[in-house]
């Protein structure tokens, strides 16, 4: 079904002078938009990510390659299952703008569920990817995708050679967009291949990253989104977000209304079976997204429009901006081909002249905290704490408060983190009023500390304690030791013995990892002394000793001791290993007078 209002946007700059001031600002920022030829190497992502790779304002993750959606419907689709005719437009209804296609939809929560995960203080909501995937693509061209989620056909833009676009040459030697002189951007979330490159994702944990692929596309947009260490549950930070995408207050405007509408409902639709915009005209033989240059048959093109090849030159129009933030309707203009006029559709209110600022509720009501479940937190060293810290926000009346931001924050000397290596994290309030703090590592460090809990904006609620403890790691246990390999260990003076010792230790017949060893050479078995002559062993410093602690047995059990060297004393000696538990084995070796040798 059509949407209510069949109006188109694009973008792109309208003159060479713009164009030309958009691509200074790529070429001055470096940003992840716009990569150089000649540093398009194969590391750009590791190297980008470990230092936090910023987006920049001034490049678009398309290359400010044009795009093609309608506006959102005036009127907020309602609950899934239910639709809402509108007055003056017979058959039109929200429902069918509401719904998503399957694997978008589940692409989309997917990416959601894993930054939630890895960066939990970003907050993304899956409606944001959805706003942008119907801007970018129409939600892969109505989910037109197969059981993977690659889309079908390819879904490019428009050619990226300084025409009325960034000048962007070929950095992916046409793998992806198929061009091999100029970039297009590509896929559901129209990535340019020199984008994709630092940002590429596996969504769908098929061992491949490709921007055509909604899974892997939908993660790796959500990982921009998120740079900057950007929290998306503040408006001024998902306006930045958006504009790091790219950077068109159009553009803005045209997603906050698409974010805007999402949160307010959707249900899902099968596959190939989503809405596109209207009036769309027959894509273009190299699969351009739609608003590119496109060729068709149709009547009714704008004199602006980019001329197509066929009868009447209908190609995509180009259209004045709407007159109000939903859609609106169209002024008469001369058809080029010969093909009559176009009907003004009905007349709507002006548009507003800021964006869309309407962000999730805002906490104002939160008058308290409260601790949902054991205040007491308890982990191994080197673990994962069992459980999650849980707060309930409340109101004075004690009714629960959605979209409260709760901060959680360690606070003490410890090597606990949140996961991400963070120490403090900013999280949401559900429906429910609770807000449930990230996965918490216990770090190697033993010892107490304590994790606070409060109300961010709201200096009078009390914050939440939580007291946590790490608790040492158990010694591994080992009952035996045993030689491997039964050789005589023997040398002469002023040497070293030629093979080295290597022993297992066991607890209950079964292999110990991890067991602490120490090696002594020692006097005699029955009434053990440390020698002072004989074999010994080097310490850190290079210095003679003849005792070694801290030595551990590996995964498998096995411990090989450091290369032993021998003195001028010639004689028998005993180098005995220990374990905690009382395991003990005693070795013998030999040293023979130079002479002999």
């Amino acid at each position: 079904m059509a949407p209510l209002i069949g109006r188109r946007l694009r973008k792109g700059a309208a003159t060479t002078a713009v164009a030309a001031a958009a691509m200074a600002a790529l070429t001055a920022s470096q940003a992840p938009g716009f990569a150089a030829q000649e540093h398009a190497d194969g590391d750009h992502r590791d190297r980008d990510r470990a230092s936090g790779a910023q987006p920049s304002p001034d490049a678009p993750i398309d290359g400010g390659g044009s795009y093609h959606t309608d506006l959102p419907p005036l009127t907020k689709p309602d609950k899934p299952g239910s639709s809402i005719d509108l007055p003056g437009f017979p058959g039109s209804s929200t429902k069918a703008e509401a719904g998503i296609p399957a694997s978008v939809l589940a692409a989309y929560k997917k990416a959601e569920a894993a930054l939630r995960e890895s960066k939990p203080g970003c907050n993304l909501p899956w409606q944001l990817l959805a706003a942008i995937g119907k801007v970018e693509s129409g939600q892969a061209r109505g989910g037109n995708v197969d059981n993977k989620g690659t889309t079908v056909s390819p879904i490019l833009g428009p050619a990226l050679n300084g025409n009325g676009f960034a000048l962007i040459k070929d950095t992916d030697g046409g793998e992806f967009d198929g061009d091999t002189t100029h970039d297009r951007a590509v896929g559901p979330m129209q990535f340019i291949p020199s984008t994709w490159a630092n940002w590429s994702e596996d969504g769908n944990g098929d061992g491949r990253s490709d921007p055509n692929n909604i899974y892997d596309a939908a993660l790796a947009a959500g990982y921009y989104l998120c740079a900057n260490n950007r929290d998306l549950s503040v408006q001024a930070d998902i306006n930045k977000a958006i504009l790091g995408y790219n950077h068109s207050q159009e553009y803005l405007n045209t997603v906050l209304s698409w974010f805007e509408y999402y949160k307010s409902g959707t249900h899902e639709v099968p596959d190939g079976t989503g809405v596109l915009p209207s009036e769309r005209s027959t894509p273009s033989g190299d699969g351009s997204k739609a608003g590119s240059k496109e060729s068709g048959k149709g009547k009714g093109g704008d004199k602006d429009t980019d001329k197509g090849s066929g009868k009447g030159n209908g190609g995509a129009h180009t259209l004045p901006k709407p007159n109000d933030g939903r859609g609106g309707s169209t002024s008469p203009s001369p058809n080029p081909g010969g093909g009559g006029t176009q009907t003004p559709g009905p007349q709507l209110p002006k548009p507003p002249t800021t964006p869309p600022t309407t962000p999730a509720p805002k906490p104002t009501g939160t008058a308290k905290l409260t601790a949902v479940g054991a205040k007491q937190l308890t982990a191994t060293a080197g673990e994962t704490f069992t459980g999650s810290p849980k707060v309930r926000a409340v109101d004075a009346a004690g009714k629960p408060v959605a979209a409260a931001r709760v901060k959680y924050e360690i606070r003490g000397e410890t090597s606990a983190r949140f996961l991400g290596l963070v120490r403090s994290v900013t999280v949401l309030t559900g429906l429910d009023g609770n807000a449930t703090a990230p996965k918490l590592l216990a770090g190697e460090q033993p010892g107490s500390f304590t994790l606070r809990a409060t109300a961010v904006g709201r200096e009078k609620v009390a914050p939440v304690d939580f007291a946590a403890t790490v608790k040492p790691r158990p010694v591994p246990r080992a009952d035996a030791l045993a030689r491997l390999g039964d050789g005589v260990l023997k040398t002469g003076t002023g040497g070293s013995f030629a093979d080295l010792l290597t022993v297992k230790a066991t607890n209950k017949g079964k292999v110990a990892a991890g067991v602490p060893v120490t090696a002594t050479m020692i006097t005699d078995a029955k009434k053990p002394r440390v020698n002072d002559k004989g074999p010994y062993f080097l310490d850190a410093k290079g210095k003679p000793v003849r005792t070694l602690a801290g030595l551990k047995t590996n995964a498998l059990g096995q411990l090989t001791l450091p290369k032993i060297l021998t003195d001028e004393h010639a004689g028998t000696y005993l180098l005995r290993l220990t374990t905690a538990d009382g395991a003990v084995l005693d070795v013998e070796l030999t040293v023979t007078p130079a002479a002999a040798n």
